[in-house]
């Protein structure tokens, strides 16, 4: 079974060097484990998804620039996370604020060809069918 995915859950992308945690503003007003719960609209980059330190994606501007002026050699720069669209698929069952619920099996997929996916949920105890 799944978990319910919820504020401090340890995110990791592909294309990033660091994990980097999920941040969840309690506007949802639901807890998950004692603390503020996702769903699948919870990708905006800075507010809810935060940078994983460098990006190695060469279709991100900044590392194609740096790759350029280094003569190839792929040069990482800083990550600045690009997700438009939504969590997929999340648990379409479960709605959270009118949204989808989001569990640990989802992914969410960044600009520069990155694929985010969830390493630990947040909390141990929520299971999602």
């Amino acid at each position: 079974m799944a978990m319910h995915v919820c504020t401090g859950a340890i995110l990791q992308c592909s294309c990033g060097a660091a994990p980097s945690p999920l941040q969840v503003p309690p506007a949802n007003r639901m807890l998950s484990g004692n603390v503020p719960a996702a769903n699948i609209m919870d990708h905006k980059p800075l507010l809810n998804i935060l940078p994983f330190a460098v990006c190695t994606s060469p279709a991100n501007p900044a590392v194609a620039a740096a790759t350029a002026a280094a003569l190839g050699v792929l040069t990482p720069m800083p990550c600045l996370p690009a997700t438009a669209t939504p969590w997929f698929p999340g648990v379409p069952n479960v709605l959270l604020g009118s949204m989808p619920a989001l569990d640990d099996r989802s992914k969410l997929a960044c600009n520069w060809g990155g694929v985010i996916s969830v390493l630990y949920p947040g909390q141990a105890r929520e299971m999602m069918a």
